[in-house]
């Protein structure tokens, strides 16, 4: 990663723009990629930036961990003896840490989990489980016998690497679990703060996660709809609501055989218990619109835009086939507004161009393997020297339609009695009425609201919100590692779930702040890019003092320092020793 300028005149002025661009290399190809556009990075860009950082996380530094007391030490050094020692990641966790403290998880976790008989405190092994799953998403094991030791934490936590093992990391998800509740209302306020995050707008979905193993000591653990494609493995489901710009919210677990619309409920009633009632618009995907959470949302008085089964767009066939009424919304998307005369409802017609374009390619690639199919399948009777089992070419025909079902019902295939040897031959005619009503269909979609004073514009545009909700699964799945889960036992596979929510908040706390600062919106790339910067053990041995230990920050390179001036934060130089350290340095010197 590095910086480019570009250089740009305007009104007789010159302008210096600044951004950060990231060689990546496609096939034989290698491409720069701007991850961020830094503008002109004056004085006064960079005083906004350390005025928002410091309103986002306030001030994560602790001065005696940086201030070691020795700025004005002269001692003659003996050159031949200087080394470096214990090298460790520092930019990513010093990063991640400000976003805990900021965040107000840390004092709300030494709140929640108080400091009993235990030597280590329980909040400190929460800290530990959280960053560790946003930084380099791995196990437990892992984090004991692999990351804690390469990664600076233990300094910025003053946790020594013998502190931290599997046993105890266990244990500390069994005590955070206990809290789950009191995290999502804290979490729910401090971010409403911090970002100005409004909740009046809910966005509501359901995804599954998988087990490795047979979980046998989990009930939840249950074979259904994989959204993972993993069919051969129990899961759970997994509930997520979050605000209008993304922001989780809450979520709940489910057993791994509920389907969609048996959730609803419970969240609405949940949701609302922690986070009121008045106002709340909730927004789901068609997999809860059943008749009877549909019925429910209107008896309690609940607001709600829901996407509606495709079968139900043959009930405005008439509508979708007239050409007025339709308003375009956006680019190649149109909506009309029409109602449901039973219960009165808003129903939102939609078509998109891209949309369209998409399903009748599919319509067309699976029409096509099934002619392609029957053209072998016709073939091999009229190639055949004995009489055939036409039970079994049914079955046969049976299975070509079951792997292309998008297509199936357009053809109607029989198997016609003639005087060839296999007895039979096929005759394939083709659905008018399926070709008539994909072309009527394809890309459109249907919406059911009962608001009355929000414009078609409005109502669409909310809906196609609930693309937040499907990126924060994609986060968690992809970046954070949420599957597939390895803990066998329930409160320990809930407990996984509500670290990698708490490291999903700190990620898109992230996200937001480096959109308001100007880096874009990849998380990943600022906490990799950070994490090459390190700590080290600086030894001096000295001719009157014996051997004098810093531990120093390693300076960043432009692009870094780039990314830290837009993010407003300045990296100490050096940190202090912890009190053990400097004991067996006495004892050694």
């Amino acid at each position: 990663m590095y910086l480019r300028r570009t250089i740009r005149k305007k009104d007789g002025k010159v302008h210096r723009y600044w951004c950060l661009v990231h060689s990546m290399r496609i096939g034989r190809r290698v491409i720069q990629q701007t991850v961020a556009h830094l503008g002109e990075l004056d004085e006064h860009g960079r005083v906004e930036a350390r005025g928002l950082a410091r309103r986002l996380i306030g001030a994560p530094e602790q001065a005696p961990l940086f201030d070691e007391g020795s700025e004005h030490l002269t001692v003659p050094v003996r050159l031949t003896g200087v080394r470096v020692e214990r090298s460790r990641q520092f930019g990513d966790v010093y990063l991640a840490l400000a976003l805990w403290r900021g965040t107000g998880l840390e004092d709300l976790c030494e709140r929640l989990l108080p400091i009993g008989k235990e030597r280590i405190a329980w909040a400190k092994m929460a800290a530990v489980l959280v960053m560790a799953r946003l930084c380099e998403p791995s196990s437990e094991l892992h984090i004991a016998e692999d990351w804690y030791r390469r990664a600076a934490l233990a300094d910025l936590l003053q946790l020594g690497d013998e502190e931290v093992n599997k046993d105890r990391l266990y244990r500390g998800l069994d005590h955070l679990l206990a809290h789950k509740a009191a995290l999502e209302a804290h979490l729910s306020k401090r971010c409403g703060e911090l970002f100005a995050v409004q909740n009046e707008v809910l966005l509501y979905d359901v995804t599954s996660t998988y087990f490795e193993g047979e979980a046998e000591a989990n009930p939840q653990a249950q074979r259904g709809y994989s959204r993972d494609h993993r069919p051969d493995c129990k899961q759970v489901c997994i509930a997520l609501v979050v605000t209008f710009d993304g922001f989780p919210l809450g979520y709940e677990v489910f057993a791994g055989n509920t389907h969609d619309s048996r959730t609803l409920q419970t969240i609405v009633a949940t949701m609302e218990a922690r986070h009121g009632v008045l106002g709340r618009v909730w927004i789901a995907d068609r997999g809860m619109a059943s008749a009877a959470n549909l019925a429910w949302l209107r008896q309690t008085g609940r607001r709600y835009i829901i996407g509606a089964p495709k079968s139900e767009l043959k009930r405005f066939s008439s509508e979708l086939a007239a050409a007025d009424g339709w308003r375009t919304v956006q680019e190649g998307v149109e909506v009309k507004l029409t109602h449901y005369s039973e219960t009165g409802e808003t129903v939102i017609l939609c078509r998109s161009a891209d949309r369209r374009s998409k399903e009748r390619a599919m319509h067309d690639k699976f029409s096509r393997r099934i002619e392609a199919a029957l053209e072998r399948l016709a073939a091999r009777i009229a190639r055949s020297k004995k009489r055939l089992d036409p039970t079994a070419v049914n079955r046969q025909i049976g299975r070509i339609l079951q792997q292309n079902q998008r297509a199936a019902a357009r053809f109607a295939i029989a198997l016609e009695p003639d005087g060839c040897p296999a007895g039979f031959h096929l005759r394939i005619d083709y659905s008018a009425s399926f070709d008539h009503w994909a072309a009527l269909s394809e890309g459109a979609y249907l919406l059911r609201s009962n608001i009355s004073d929000w414009s078609d514009r409005q109502l669409w545009k909310a809906y196609i919100q609930l693309t937040q909700a499907e990126a924060a699964f994609r986060i968690q799945k992809d970046q954070l590692n949420v599957r597939p889960i390895w803990h066998q036992r329930e409160d320990r596979a809930q407990a996984h779930i509500l670290v990698c929510f708490l490291a999903f908040v700190l990620w898109k706390s992230l996200e937001m702040w480096q959109q308001r600062a100007g880096l874009g919106n990849s998380p990943r790339t600022i906490l990799e890019e950070l994490a090459r910067i390190q700590s080290h053990d600086v030894v001096l041995p000295t001719a009157t003092h014996g051997q004098i230990r810093l531990r120093c920050i390693t300076q960043p390179d432009a692009a870094q320092a780039a990314l830290l001036d837009r993010l407003g934060i300045v990296l100490p130089k050096r940190m202090r020793l912890a009190a053990p350290e400097w004991q067996t340095l006495a004892a050694t010197a």
